[in-house]
């Protein structure tokens, strides 16, 4: 019989992680948390329940994978698409966007949900994780104000603001893209933030410097 090579055999259980947190992400769109079982997962995913357990020990440890995997990939693609930008104001703008994006097509509960079900450490777990996209808005903030597009202001605060105002907006579906009115609103939220920042327009939208 021919031998299986390391490469395949990590490539293979690579393959069946992947199946796994996607199942369950399907099923925490469809279903919801409550009542999941590693069997639901397991049946969703077509593969053995033992197999799940080989690589999370129960549904606390799947949902941390799960959100830690969800929100890694998102910064990866942001931090790419930020790149691309120079204004710190259209900067803005294409983080409230993109979070607005994630946040209606996320499969993952919302954070008091999360709490209700994660043990104190894995939420801190989790919190630190997500804590980076907070950062990366507060980098964004603090380079406007430094290069004078906004007016100097409490960053922490101003981005505590900003992530409330992003979770409120978001309309939680299936991220599709077949509202025909989730355009309008994604344009209505990114203006009304950037404003509420402090940031300013000339007559064309480009962005104007409130202070020398």
């Amino acid at each position: 019989m021919p031998r299986i090579s390391a490469a395949s055999n990590a490539a293979q259980r690579a393959e069946t992680q992947r199946r796994i947190l996607t199942a369950f992400g399907e099923l925490l769109f469809t279903h919801g948390l409550p009542g999941l079982t590693m069997t639901d997962v397991a049946r969703h995913a077509r593969i053995g329940r033992t197999a799940v357990y080989n690589y999370y020990a129960d549904i606390e440890e799947l949902l941390i994978a799960y959100a830690l995997d969800e929100t890694e990939r998102f910064l990866v693609e942001l931090r790419d698409s930020l790149a691309s930008l120079e204004n710190p104001v259209e900067r803005l703008a294409l983080y409230v966007r993109a979070q607005v994006a994630d946040l209606s097509r996320r499969h993952l509960p919302p954070g008091p949900a999360m709490g209700a079900v994660l043990s104190p450490a894995s939420f801190a777990k989790l919190a630190d994780h997500v804590g980076e996209l907070s950062l990366l808005l507060q980098d964004i903030l603090r380079d406007g104000m430094a290069q004078g597009y906004l007016p100097e202001a409490d960053i922490t605060q101003l981005a505590q603001l900003i992530h409330g105002t992003l979770s409120s907006s978001a309309a939680r579906g299936d991220g599709a893209g077949a509202d025909p009115e989730a355009e309008a609103r994604i344009a209505r939220t990114v203006r009304f933030i950037q404003l509420g920042a402090g940031a300013r327009f000339d007559d064309a939208g480009r962005p104007l410097r409130v202070s020398a």
